[in-house]
């Protein structure tokens, strides 16, 4: 490769969505320019203590974000869009294109997040050709995936066509008419694509992935059979799903409540906007339909993957402030558990059956489709495109291999494709295609709260008190490094056969050991006294943790509270020191 191939190489720098299911971020870089595609969050596994989502590692994009010149959205998913109002507390996104439904969701988050003036909304429509910088030409081309307004990325750059795929499938009966621009995909295959970038989630799954529309019978023979009150639950974002079975309780004459603020709102978004169609007075609020015969009623809750605070799950454990199981209701699971969450709605489910609930739920009932496609799918993408270059994306490792086998079946020659990690820079020219280094590609973790980034240090304290516990030393020094009480000790969580007495004991012991040693080093003696106090403190619950792991044989936490006497010390010029309260210490 010539020097001039590698400067005018268009780089494309996954930063989440690859070994994984979710943050799906994508930066495409050429020369002084980059646009991003998407940027999605995930969840928190059960390890993360204390926080609500999980978001891809940022650093390149602040490093580099003079460079940036707007954002291409290809659906409003949360795992496309959920990052970006946090993103835009640290950079400057100057446009952002996207479909309506994406912009009227995202719109609702930037204004709750408080960044809506850090940049500009333009919504697009079906084949429309956007100008991003001075090298990017972006078309939107319509698909069918599990959301309403979904499109697949072409992206003219000055090296050739980039077609990256989004989320698709491909769906000959849409249930909102809207098909796959097919056509679009073949003109383009045949002026030539340089590089196709497409979806793994389902390359292990041999065939076509069905139509949104074969679940309809299956739901309404459902409707059919359930004689008492009727609970759903599905992927809040699920448009066509949603406006099925709104269309199913209007037939057989229910009435809905909806459960869950992201269902609500999205409904809201949706019937704005013509996506779901149905009469005013079908939604109705939860106190309108509790006195309602329960074979006039459906609700229609959030909580289809089990998430802790979601109105399923809250309805499973009994606290949910406005519902409870009735014997004899039914319950429907319109999803199947996307990976790391089957344990979690299998356990939703258990609690929901032993109240009584009748829970329909599983893929054998025909009641979920995906909206991603499956390798007959993936085949007909490549065959359409006809690309020069492959890399799969969207996916856990297995998945992406799989894809690329499945490229390689197609004609797609080994030394034209790449399997890449997070932070992989791909260089693309006319010619070939590798992969060039690596860019910091971890996670940021937001807190419960919605306030502040949890850093590594911080989770890591948390696993540890979760896991091992958490013991707390309060201890009495005075100036000469003595300690003037006994120090009181409190254990949290930890198991431990030592008695309370002989513990403490050696905790005193201890202490005064590390004091003997360790404290002239951070006391000094000029025209005054001074020392060190957090330093020293420091240094104590470093050498208490070490001993307690080897005394407990675990490691749990350990924090000191250290007082120290608010006492004038007489020095030889005269002057006096007061000493530091233990709060000021500690802080």
């Amino acid at each position: 490769m010539t020097k001039n191939e590698i400067n005018s190489a268009l780089k494309i720098i996954p930063l989440g969505g690859l070994h994984e299911i979710g943050k799906n971020t994508c930066v495409f870089e050429y020369e002084d320019e980059i646009v991003l595609l998407d940027a999605g969050l995930a969840f928190p596994t059960e390890a993360m203590h204390g926080v609500n989502i999980v978001l891809p590692d940022m650093t390149y994009l602040r490093e580099n974000r003079h460079k940036i010149k707007g954002m291409i959205v290809t659906h409003g998913h949360e795992d496309h869009i959920g990052g970006i109002a946090f993103h835009l507390k640290q950079l400057e996104i100057p446009v952002i294109y996207g479909p309506r439904l994406a912009m009227a969701m995202l719109e609702g988050k930037l204004e709750e997040a408080g960044v809506r003036d850090r940049t500009e909304l333009r919504t697009v429509q079906p084949r429309d050709v956007v100008r991003i910088g001075k090298h990017f030409f972006v078309e939107y081309i319509r698909n069918t995936h599990s959301i309403a307004d979904s499109f697949t990325i072409a992206m003219h750059t000055p090296l050739g066509l980039v077609i990256h795929t989004g989320d698709f499938k491909f769906d000959h009966t849409p249930v909102d008419g809207e098909h796959f621009d097919i056509q679009r995909l073949a003109e383009h295959g045949e002026k030539g694509v340089l590089c196709l970038l497409s979806d793994s989630t389902n390359s292990e799954v041999a065939g076509f992935t069905p139509s949104e529309r074969s679940v309809y019978p299956n739901l309404e023979r459902i409707f059919l059979q359930t004689p008492g009150r009727l609970l759903v639950t599905t992927f809040a974002s699920s448009v066509h799903r949603i406006n099925m079975i709104l269309q199913l309780a209007q037939k057989y004459n229910r009435v809905v409540a909806v459960v869950g603020r992201s269902m609500l709102n999205l409904i809201a978004h949706a019937r704005n906007l013509g996506y779901i169609k149905c009469e005013d007075n079908l939604l109705q609020p939860l106190h309108v339909i509790r006195n309602m015969p329960e074979e006039k009623v459906l609700i229609l809750t959030t909580g289809s993957q089990g998430e802790p605070m979601s109105a399923m799950t809250r309805i499973a454990n009994q606290e949910h402030p406005h519902l409870r199981i009735r014997q004899g209701d039914t319950v429907v699971f319109s999803a199947n558990p996307i990976p790391g969450n089957t344990i979690a709605v299998v356990n939703v489910i258990d609690k929901l059956m032993m109240q009584g609930a009748n829970v329909i739920y599983g893929r054998e009932k025909g009641i979920h489709v995906s909206g991603h496609g499956c390798q007959e799918d993936q085949k007909l993408m490549i065959a359409l495109t006809r690309p020069k270059f492959f890399v799969p994306v969207h996916g856990e490792h297995r998945m992406l291999v799989k894809h690329s086998q499945t490229a390689q079946s197609m004609g797609i020659p080994t030394n034209n494709m790449v399997i890449i990690q997070n932070g992989n820079v791909i260089e693309l020219t006319e010619e070939s295609i590798r992969v060039a280094g690596k860019v910091p590609a971890g996670i940021e973790l937001v807190d419960t709260s919605g306030s502040g980034m949890v850093s590594a240090k911080v989770l890591q304290e948390r696993q540890r008190m979760a896991e091992e516990g958490i013991v707390t030393i309060a201890a009495a020094i005075d100036w000469s490094g003595k300690l003037m009480a006994k120090p009181e000790i409190h254990l949290r969580g930890v198991v431990t056969t030592i008695e309370r007495s002989l513990l403490q004991k050696w905790v005193q012991q201890r202490i005064e050991e590390i004091l003997s040693q360790r404290f002239a080093e951070f006391a000094s003696e000029g025209e005054t006294l001074d020392v060190d106090w957090g330093g020293l403190q420091g240094q104590l619950e470093r050498e208490l943790m070490r001993s307690l792991k080897r005394e407990l044989h675990c490691q749990p936490s350990v924090t000191l509270l250290m007082q120290i006497p608010d006492e004038p010390v007489k020095v030889s010029d005269g002057r006096r020191r007061r000493t530091r309260t233990a709060a000021q210490v500690a802080s």
